[in-house]
């Protein structure tokens, strides 16, 4: 039995969602520790080099992030393995650029350009509430964040919005029906609806079944609904496609028609 934490990643063990080829190579970079979980995170050396192309190796990589260009959530990282995760902001402040991370419809990552607005805050959902030893109520967030003095309204499950300048909350929306939601995890991952249902199963998981705006319905485990906002009113925007998953043949067409437009 090996002793101490692994250290090293393998290019087929590393997440889809990464979307790297296996054939550049063996190794692909093990995300640090951090407020994310390493199959539910998307490292800074995998956002500059592979999706935004600001770089071409590994060691220009870390020139870029050691010379402090790069800041997650209003704080430098020159950690190029520090893993972003789910409604992480993410700026440049050299290039301009400022992104959010949320999912596609295909469960992967998109770096969803916000404006200047949209930066300063972001959503974090309430995984666990409780008292301290002095008697301080508290609560701790999906990326690790540790609340103190919460307003009473707020419980497990529900979203609260965050100032990234203070760390401090501003707002919360409540976990229940009516509200828009994203999926986080599972086979629906990424895709957005309204909550019409939610089924208690004391000992088991929990079930909330969503509506999205073509109709479709879909159900998934309480764990993995993150709320965003009122049903006709998200507080984050959405990248392309708001959320609605389209089947294979959609696709196609949509595809046929942009081709024809072109022609």
């Amino acid at each position: 039995m090996a002793r101490g934490p692994k250290k090293h990643l393998k290019r087929l063990n590393a997440p889809k969602h990464w979307m790297l080829s296996k054939m550049d190579g063996i190794w692909a970079p093990r995300p640090s520790q951090g407020p994310h979980k390493l199959r539910e995170s998307l490292p800074l050396i995998v956002m500059l080099r592979n999706r935004l192309k600001y770089a071409l190796t590994g060691k220009e990589t870390n020139m870029i992030c050691q010379n402090k260009h790069v800041m997650v959530d209003g704080k430098v990282r020159t950690d190029a393995n520090f893993p972003a995760g789910f409604m992480d902001v993410i700026e440049i402040p050299k290039s301009g650029d400022q992104f959010r991370l949320i999912y596609d419809t295909k469960k992967r990552y998109v770096l969803h350009r916000i404006s200047d607005e949209e930066k300063k805050y972001k959503l974090c959902k309430v995984k666990r509430q409780e008292i301290s030893k002095k008697k301080i109520p508290l609560i701790v967030t999906h990326d690790g964040r540790t609340l103190r003095y919460p307003d009473p309204l707020v419980k497990v499950d529900d979203v609260v919005k965050v100032d990234i300048a203070t760390g401090k909350m501003v707002d919360f929306i409540k976990f229940e029906l009516g509200k828009l939601a994203m999926i986080t995890r599972g086979r629906n991952t990424g895709r957005v609806g309204t909550i019409t249902l939610v089924e208690k199963h004391p000992g088991s998981f929990d079930i909330v079944t969503m509506r999205d705006t073509d109709g479709q319905t879909f159900s998934t485990r309480l764990d993995n609904v993150f709320v965003i906002g009122n049903a006709d009113a998200p507080a984050v925007s959405l990248p392309k496609g708001s959320g609605v998953k389209k089947s294979i043949l959609d696709e196609r067409e949509a595809v046929m028609k942009l081709r024809k437009s072109k022609a």
